[in-house]
């Protein structure tokens, strides 16, 4: 007799349908899986044997054959426990009937606890488009599946329960559907921390605004990651596209917390300096996503850039040209999205005083090349704002003056972003820095003195194609936050004063 039962895997980003088949022969009592199960897949044999008997169940003194189709797939991870378990009991009619339209998914304690498992928000998303009625899922994963409306979750703790719900003696209710609503959080930091440095914090929010990439620089002190830290209280609302987005990617990997079963802030990622490249991109023997990714839709924030390895720095700029992350294995390709707003910074020497107003540089003029050459032409061209810091005055920093709050500065923000997301509506662009390049004169209207600028500036600083087109696209999100359809000069010349940093510091 072959029993079939749903279960669900993903691969990357996507998920996919897998049928569990179990086949029970009068022979030798053996346990045999097929369908590529890899080393933790097989240990479930162990898992669902112990599971059964420690239920109060008699294991079959048969041959067991469990087929995981397709069979072209590699299985990984002990997601199928539940599903074998159940394929076995169905069988050997220890439950009478195969449960319809239905999906199991989790791993299983000796003793019979169903533990939770990652992945649970983009298959349940899967399960529904494949008609799935509904899906059993361990219970610290049922808040994550219930997000998804149309289907039902029914949440299991024990084998117990679960045989207990399919015999029909004492039915699981489903999780109900329910949507977080996006909840004030109150950060323990806040720009009104921040005395002075107006230029910087200008920067920063037209950064937020229009999901600019931006480079701090300059001496110890200055209040560089102090600036980059707060950010994260001035960044826009999420749409709700991107919260499913981003929670898909952090239900893969894991970092989802049961307490918060949707993301509904955006994420700050802040990976230290010794981070290898597959760390910041991702990949691994089982691919799963890097820092980069796990910041999509949020900030990236790289401090002390120059000492980050240069391979590592390097694999950064495919990904924020693309906005997505492409690991390719022998079996399979795997691309993660990423689109991120990324913040570096770093010191203008390794004494850090290069450029100081009072103090000195110790370093020779070959150590701050060296320096400064870590950081590559083509990443710095990819960077659309380049901010000095300059260490702040005492007068600014005994002020009494209140400085202005990161709630102000959001609604200003929130304000800029709905313009943008009114503007791009039904194209695919999601803020004026991922306009594409052929949509830029659509896009950015400039008036002609705007053009005029434009002309002497690409000329005289020697701009790249692309520096042309991220010094257009800052314009764009400062005429926004002037709510000015059209970008005039005022706009675009606050634009380019911050591509000019690369000339002070990198020109020789």
């Amino acid at each position: 007799m072959v029993v079939q039962i749903k279960s669900m895997g993903f691969l990357g980003m996507k998920a996919y349908d897998i049928n569990v088949e179990t086949n029970l022969s009068r022979d030798i009592a053996s346990f045999y899986m097929v369908g590529l199960p890899d080393i933790s897949v097989k240990e479930a044999r162990d898992r669902v044997h112990s599971a059964i008997v420690n239920c109060g169940f008699e294991f079959p003194k048969y041959r067991i054959v469990v087929n995981l189709a397709p069979a072209d797939i590699k299985k990984r991870g002990a997601y199928y426990d539940l599903p074998i378990l159940v394929s076995i009991l169905c069988a050997t009619g220890a439950l009478n009937r195969q449960p319809d339209n239905a999906a199991f998914i989790g791993e299983l304690s000796l003793s019979g606890e169903v533990r939770p498992v990652n992945g649970i928000l983009p298959m349940t998303i899967q399960a529904k488009k494949n008609g799935i009625r509904q899906f059993y899922v361990p219970y610290d994963n049922a808040s994550e599946g219930a997000v998804v409306e149309g289907i039902d979750i029914i949440p299991v703790k024990h084998v117990s329960e679960l045989v207990s719900h399919l015999r029909e003696k004492k039915t699981i209710p489903p999780m109900p559907h329910t949507l977080p609503a996006p909840k004030d959080f109150l950060y323990p930091v806040d720009f009104s921390d921040v005395k002075g440095q107006s230029v910087p914090k200008r920067a920063l929010e037209i950064a937020a605004a229009g999901s600019h990439n931006v480079l701090f620089i300059g001496s110890p002190g200055a209040g560089k990651s102090m600036l980059a830290k707060r950010i994260p209280t001035i960044l826009p609302d999420m749409t709700f596209d991107e919260m499913i987005e981003t929670t898909k990617i952090h239900s893969i990997a894991g970092t989802l917390s049961k307490d918060s079963p949707l993301m509904t802030h955006r994420p700050f990622r802040s990976p230290h300096h010794t981070i290898s490249p597959h760390g910041l991109s991702g990949g691994g023997s089982i691919p799963h996503p890097g820092e980069i990714s796990l910041a999509h839709n949020g900030v990236l924030f790289l401090d002390e850039l120059p000492e980050f390895k240069r391979e590592s720095m390097e694999i950064l700029r495919q990904p924020i040209e693309d906005g997505a992350v492409t690991i390719s294995r022998v079996n399979a390709t795997f691309t993660y999205p990423c689109t991120i707003m990324l913040i570096a910074a770093m010191n203008p020497c390794p004494c850090g005083y290069f450029g100081h107003p009072n103090k000195t540089c110790t370093c020779s003029r070959q150590s701050i090349s060296r320096y400064l050459s870590k950081i590559s032409g083509p990443l710095l061209d990819r960077l659309d704002l380049h901010v000095e810091v300059s260490p702040v005055e005492f007068e600014s920093l005994s002020s009494k003056q209140q400085e202005e709050s990161s709630s102000a500065i959001k609604e200003r923000v929130n304000a800029a972003r709905k313009i943008q997301n009114d503007r791009f509506s039904g194209t695919g662009v999601s803020c004026n820095s991922r306009i594409p390049d052929g949509m830029l004169q659509k896009f950015c209207p400039v008036n002609d003195a705007a053009a005029a600028i434009m002309k002497n500036a690409f000329d005289k600083l020697g701009l790249s194609a692309r520096a042309y087109g991220r010094i257009l696209k800052v314009a764009r999100t400062i005429a926004d936050m002037d709510s000015s359809e059209v970008i005039r000069h005022t706009h675009l010349l606050e634009a380019i004063q911050y591509r000019t940093l690369d000339r002070k510091y990198w020109k020789n």
